[in-house]
């Protein structure tokens, strides 16, 4: 039995279903880690899928091409000494488990299957899998080692099931995506774990974007007396090497990195640049078309678009109308020039004129109001549609959570757009988003340094210029206590009783429950973007588009 062990934590960012790409990634760590003379490579969870394929999973020749790809990567370790713990799907006796499998020497030595499913939140992995048993340890170079993956962690059960087995190390791959303080959870969880079991515990998380998720990586360990031994990077992948070395009975980390976690302004940040580089690159885009109108919202998603993808492969278009002031074309040109992107100016009168014009005998007699508002916000839509398709560049759309939370979007116009890197993020904080990426420059950035949106765009009060003197409180509270509202309704799920305990009115709060749940046929049809927050609109909040339910009594 070996007192020394070589641990490599592969953090890195797998493609759902690219099946080949991932083989591939995995040879590639594979070679480094032989280099490294690694005893044992983890691999995070699901990786050769992905995670998550959803339901791909239920399509048999997918299921049929990644057991079959998983055999190709044991094929490959042959000659090699490594234990390889490769995360993926495995099918038995005509069930579907989330697996780990533990390979060394060209054979499958093992496999352990995932005992607790999430089935809340963005999980739904009782849809596809079926419970695998409560698990015992593994051996590996003689030691016996416990495989909980990820949600196998969340509770006591399986981690006290493998201590009383006689686990002496607990490695845990996982696809945790990010949301606010998710790390200081994670810990939580952890420290919980250990103090239970008295066992280290290795924590190993994946890293990007898929779809709306975004996954921060941050991996991690702590040895058995709940010490923190080494802590990987966020938002990135990388290699993370540690050494461990059993002393008096108990395993103790010899050499692990330890690097600083980004900080709680930054982490939002990193997460929607990541979340938007992966969707345009995953989905086969180089560069991304935004109209920019000289607002906070536009301004804020082309300075993430031009640090994500790099300022010549963002083209951001000013469509000025009657009613778009000197200040905002100032300001919109002001932006791009500081962002070093690509900026037109498209005048939208005359489309809107003819517009206006094919429809007047339909509407002879009727009093003008938002009919011909969302006429100029359509127009501005379709020609950044038009630039879209003729240029291949994927429109962005750029409303903010609390604009989408009451409707204040017009369907087929300013919601046109392949993707919404600032869904999720409430109006005020774009605003303090704005002012921390002027006065710094994030890690992965492909954009420019300084003050890239102008402050004359932060202190303006925001308006959508659809009308003379149009101001967004003319029709909605001040932004901090419509914030505040959203937030206790949609992410905290407060009554109304309870939102109005913190001093808001009764009848606003109404009010804006009402706007809520009216516009929800708008975001069933809005473009996906970054979950940021525990309750996002999209893929975390699912409501029905009709439905009588009011939490007031009428």
């Amino acid at each position: 039995m070996t007192k020394n062990l070589k641990i490599l934590l592969a953090q890195l960012n797998p493609t759902v279903g690219a099946l080949q790409q991932n083989l591939h990634l995995a040879l590639d760590t594979l070679r480094k880690a032989v280099d490294q003379r690694t005893d044992i490579l983890m691999f995070p969870e699901l990786f050769l899928t992905g995670y998550f394929p959803e339901d791909l999973l239920l399509k048999p020749q997918f299921v049929a091409e990644a057991i079959a790809t998983l055999h190709k990567f044991v094929e490959k370790t042959k000659t090699l000494e490594i234990a390889v713990l490769m995360p993926t799907i495995w099918q038995q006796e005509g069930k579907l488990f989330n697996a780990i499998v533990v390979i060394e020497g060209g054979k499958i030595l093992d496999k352990r299957f995932k005992h607790s499913l999430p089935n809340d939140d963005v999980f739904y992995e009782k849809r596809y899998f079926a419970s695998g048993p409560l698990p015992e340890p593994v051996t590996i170079k003689g030691i016996k080692i416990g495989l909980p993956i990820c949600e196998d962690i969340w509770s006591d059960k399986v981690t006290n099931a493998l201590a009383k087995q006689g686990a002496e190390l607990l490695l845990c791959p996982n696809g945790s995506p990010y949301w606010r303080d998710k790390q200081a959870l994670r810990f939580k969880i952890v420290k919980e774990r250990i103090s239970e079991t008295s066992i280290p515990l290795l924590y190993l998380n994946q890293v990007g974007g898929q779809d709306e998720l975004v996954f921060d990586g941050a991996s991690f360990a702590f040895d058995g007396e709940q010490k923190l031994v080494f802590q990987g990077k966020s938002f990135e992948s990388e290699l993370l090497f540690s050494e461990w070395k059993k002393t008096n009975g108990k395993w103790q980390c010899t050499n692990g990195q330890n690097t600083n976690l980004v900080s709680v302004d930054e982490a939002p940040w990193r997460a929607c640049v990541l979340g938007l580089r992966d969707y345009i690159h995953k989905n086969g885009f180089s560069s991304v078309v935004l109209g920019l109108s000289g607002g906070i919202d536009s301004a804020i998603v082309a300075a993430m678009a031009a640090d994500a993808l790099g300022p010549k492969n963002v083209h951001a278009i000013m469509l000025p109308y009657r009613y778009t002031s000197k200040d905002s074309l100032n300001d919109a040109k002001e932006c791009a020039t500081r962002l070093g992107i690509r900026y037109d100016i498209v005048p939208i009168a005359e489309p809107v004129t003819a517009a206006n014009s094919a429809l007047s005998e339909i509407f002879a007699g009727m009093e003008e109001d938002v009919t011909e508002e969302n006429i100029q916000s359509r127009m501005r839509g379709l020609i950044l549609m038009a630039v879209s398709n003729k240029l291949g560049s994927m429109l962005l759309t750029t409303g903010n959570k609390s604009e989408m939370a009451v409707g204040y979007a017009t369907i087929y116009g300013d919601m046109n757009g392949g993707f919404n890197p600032i869904k999720d993020l409430a109006k005020m904080q774009v605003y303090h988003l704005a002012d921390w990426r002027n006065s710094h420059f994030p890690g992965d950035s492909l954009g420019n340094k300084g003050m890239v949106i102008p402050q004359t765009i932060i202190d303006k009060a925001p308006s959508a210029e659809l009308r003379p003197n149009q101001l967004d409180q003319d029709s909605l509270p001040p932004y901090p206590v419509l914030d505040a509202i959203v937030k206790g309704l949609v992410e905290d799920e407060l009554s109304i009783e309870q939102i109005q305990n913190l001093g808001f009115e009764r009848d606003l709060i109404i009010r804006i429950e009402g706007m809520i749940y009216r516009a929800e046929y708008k975001r069933k049809q809005a473009a996906p973007g970054v979950k940021l927050t525990k309750k996002a609109f999209g893929i975390g909040r699912k409501y029905p588009i009709t439905s009588g339910y009011r939490a007031f009594p009428e």
